[in-house]
């Protein structure tokens, strides 16, 4: 649950890397075309290539493997059980469910342009939503695919599942609602739709389908 904390850190060296691939909109400048530079150099990293997990903890991902900047290309979800995926409809499901978070989104302007994280390997982390920019420290354990930010708007639970160009970034939908009310203030309506997704489907997790960006 997103609680208050403290536990920020000064890791400008990922904000000014994410800040410059996302148009320099950490630092307040309007977003620059990224799609025609930055998507074209990303990088599977060896990760999932070709290969999509749904369920929480099903694949182990490197850790070594999360340092880097991230871009969000897509909305995302996974399931926190496999027999919660199973009941809910599989992979048909998992791609309506994509759909529908996808026009909330778009409603909110959360797209490739503006919306991205990075990590170090020495457990910090900046993230960029909508062009608001969010920072802290974070753990990360690969067995059970469990993400852990703190940062300047709260303690946030989060899951990493492997996707076929990278790494799914998936919340709770009452975190998801939460994170997104704090930073970029969207419409209540845009928060209802995804609330009641998230209501839809047990134990489904929902957020942010992302790929990596290599120089």
């Amino acid at each position: 649950m997103i609680g208050n904390t403290n536990n920020t850190s000064n890791n400008s060296g990922l904000g000014s890397v994410l800040g410059s691939v996302l148009g320099g909109m950490i630092g307040g400048n309007s977003g620059g075309g990224l799609l025609g530079g930055v998507l074209g150099s990303v990088i599977s990293n060896g990760m999932g290539l070709g290969y999509v997990d749904n369920v929480v903890g099903h694949s182990n991902i490197d850790k070594s493997v999360l340092a880097g900047t991230w871009i969000y290309a897509q909305p995302g979800c996974a399931f926190a059980s496999q027999n919660q995926f199973t009941q809910a409809g599989g992979n048909s499901v998992a791609t309506q469910v994509n759909q529908k978070l996808a026009s909330a989104f778009n409603t909110m302007g959360i797209k490739s342009e503006n919306t991205g994280f990075a990590f170090d390997q020495q457990g910090n982390f900046e993230a960029v939503i909508k062009g608001v920019p969010m920072k802290g420290t974070y753990t990360f354990d690969p067995s059970s695919g469990k993400l852990n930010l703190k940062s300047n708007v709260g303690t946030i639970p989060a899951f990493l599942t492997p996707t076929a160009k990278g790494l799914a970034l998936t919340l709770e939908t009452k975190n998801l609602t939460g994170v997104l009310q704090s930073l970029i203030k969207p419409s209540s309506n845009a928060i209802a739709a995804i609330t009641s997704l998230g209501n839809s489907y047990s134990g489904v997790r929902m957020g942010f389908d992302l790929v990596k960006y290599q120089q």
